[in-house]
């Protein structure tokens, strides 16, 4: 039984990695994971810093709240220059 659950997560992962970073819309749980911020600070960041990632809305609607997204390739491309940006510091 336990092989099962192993070859399913197997599978799993091996269509996570089938993604394409560049069209994979991910949402707030998510994207509060991979920035390491909270929703407040994510907020924030959105209100004041041009280079963090922009939502996607993912409806018609305009009203607050409605859904929204981040594009997934986007997100990754921030973290990878937040951390450029640190190995500058130091150097």
């Amino acid at each position: 039984m336990d092989n099962i659950r192993t070859i399913k997560a197997a599978s799993c992962a091996a269509n996570l990695l089938q993604f394409d970073p560049a069209t994979t819309i991910i949402r707030m749980p998510e994207f509060e994971i991979i920035v390491g911020l909270a929703r407040p600070t994510i907020y924030k960041r959105m209100k004041d810093d041009p280079t963090f990632p922009r939502p996607v809305p993912l409806s018609d609607s305009k009203s607050r709240g409605a859904p929204v997204g981040w594009v997934l390739g986007e997100v990754q491309e921030w973290v990878r220059k937040r951390i450029a940006l640190r190995t500058e510091v130091t150097a």
